[in-house]
């Protein structure tokens, strides 16, 4: 097994590495182009074919990993996670988070390689891979946890639906509204480069937070009585809004605990192995530093424990 050597912003630069996302950019290909669908002829659902590339700090990627333990098919996909820390070479394996057991590589971008010679975009988690064709499925973080949630039932919990079919419209479009002012939401606050953007932006984040803590008045999940595809997308940001995206981007005045119901609705999913066992705390709190705009004044928040 290969290592990669330790990351080096000095000597390889910060990521993103701009030449990839230019040639991306150039060629007007998304930024994840890889979107194949596991119950295709081309990528049938079978056990021990496919292995899902993850990473701790990434919560796109830390949905694959809930969904997976959720659905218990840890038997079934393999998984396994790059290096927390990244240059411009993208994401690695290094000795804090192991080797690549599956093709030895010491960085993800020999997975891209592999699927397209010389591929010059996106180096992103989650992803997909074919054990059997040794290429990449998908990048496609959407996708992919729909994939897992549909498509491998037969090996899965049966006493577990993520996205079933009569909540199907409803679950597609709470995703949309979660991923626009949550997920996405609090990397635009971040992203602002003027005032009004980051008023605008983080007014918007507050927003939807009273929203969806008053959905949560009458309902244990966001649908009812039962979890779903769509309480995984929001629980990925909400366990890193007190301990890195508020305190990085100044978001809200208010803590996760000032919305109660968002917090203990938090709280309680982290009690779930499945949400517990794949979070690092620490890891999810690394890179908190406030956020330092010119022609922005942020507010301040302290970084804290999210549970």
């Amino acid at each position: 097994m290969t290592l990669a050597s330790p990351a080096d912003t000095t000597v390889h630069g910060a990521y993103p590495a701009q030449t990839r996302l230019a040639a991306t950019r150039a060629e007007e290909r998304p930024d994840y182009p890889f979107q194949g669908r596991i119950g295709t002829g081309e990528f049938p659902a079978e056990p021990d074919r496919y292995h899902l590339y993850s990473a701790w700090t990434c919560p796109y990627a830390q949905r694959t990993a809930i969904t997976r333990s959720l659905l218990a098919l840890e038997d079934v996909i393999t998984l396994s996670y790059v290096d927390d820390d990244r240059d411009g070479r993208g994401w690695a394996f290094r000795e804090h988070r192991g080797p690549d057991p599956v093709n030895g590589f010491a960085f993800l971008s020999e997975a891209y390689d592999a699927t397209e010679p010389g591929y010059p975009g996106h180096i992103s988690v989650p992803v997909l891979w074919d054990k059997f064709t040794g290429e990449i499925v998908s990048n496609h973080y959407p996708d992919i946890t729909l994939d897992l949630a549909t498509r491998f039932e037969k090996w899965a919990d049966p006493e577990v639906s993520l996205y079933p079919k009569k909540l199907r419209p409803q679950i597609d479009e709470l995703n949309d509204h979660i991923f626009e002012n949550v997920n996405t939401g609090v990397t635009r606050v971040a992203a602002a480069r003027t005032q009004q953007e980051y008023e605008d932006a983080r007014a918007k984040v507050i927003e939807a937070f009273e929203s969806l803590d008053a959905r949560l008045a009458d309902s244990r999940f966001l649908l009812g009585d039962s979890l779903t595809e769509s309480d995984v997308r929001l629980w990925v940001s909400l366990i890193r809004f007190d301990a890195a995206s508020n305190p990085q981007a100044g978001i809200s005045e208010r803590t996760l605990k000032e919305f109660p119901r968002l917090w203990s609705y938090t709280r309680a999913l982290y009690e779930l192995p499945a949400f517990r066992d794949t979070t690092d705390l620490e890891a999810v709190s690394r890179g908190a530093t406030p956020l330092e705009t010119p022609g922005v004044t942020r507010i301040r928040v302290e970084p804290s424990q999210p549970v």
